[in-house]
């Protein structure tokens, strides 16, 4: 089966019709795997897909990878193992919020994948930070969902304007991503100093 590239990504499929995106073939894949800017899957057409983007890129469910045919791939989050961290059924709303607080501050001090919600915490199992949570007196459910943690400082992948235009402008706007990519690789690598070069270089290994 030959590989079929796909380098471009349009985030949140921002630009394209429906229509069009129901058209496209799917392809589902978990958090460990979006979170690199190189990897291969299979997706709904059978047809083998590398996917090479710009370092530090990370794919969204509902985000749509663009071949190097033409041809649009539709990205789901595919439902993986999770635990789901909620407050105390007796707790008021403004101690549970400041108990999910603590905990999100905590967790990310360990440097946790964390999705942050308005009345949870979701992330990856773990059994020693499961007991942790629960010493905390919050609730820890594990069951099964998209995980989809928030961005990184140095997370490549926020949208810019350039996806909301379609056509010839989705060629624009990834060529302008990659340029924004450069830029802010050498701002990193000169503007910031060592530590700021540091982080990069951790991306580039996970990818």
């Amino acid at each position: 089966m030959s590989l079929l590239i796909a380098s471009k990504l349009i985030g949140a499929g921002r630009g394209l019709a429906p229509a069009i995106v129901r058209r496209a073939s799917r392809v589902a894949l978990d958090w460990d795997t979006r979170q690199k800017s190189r990897f291969e899957a299979v997706d709904s057409a059978g047809r083998r897909i590398g996917v090479f983007l710009p370092r530090g890129r990370i794919v969204r469910g509902g985000d749509v990878l663009v071949a190097e045919d033409g041809s649009l791939i539709a990205v789901a989050a595919l439902d993986q193992p999770i635990l789901v961290v909620t407050a105390a059924a007796s707790a008021t709303p403004g101690s549970a919020a400041l108990a999910l607080a603590k905990a999100a501050y905590h967790l990310g001090n360990r440097h946790v994948p964390l999705d942050v919600q308005a009345d949870r915490l979701v992330l990856e199992p773990d059994h020693v930070l499961a007991a942790l949570l629960v010493r905390m007196g919050l609730s820890v459910a594990t069951t099964r969902g998209p995980f989809e943690p928030e961005s990184g400082a140095y997370d490549a992948a926020a949208p810019t304007h350039a996806h909301a235009h379609a056509g010839e402008g989705h060629d624009h706007g990834h060529r302008h991503d990659d340029e924004h990519d450069r830029g802010h690789d050498r701002e990193h690598e000169h503007g910031h100093g060592d530590d700021a070069v540091h982080v990069h270089r951790s991306h580039e290994a996970d990818a």
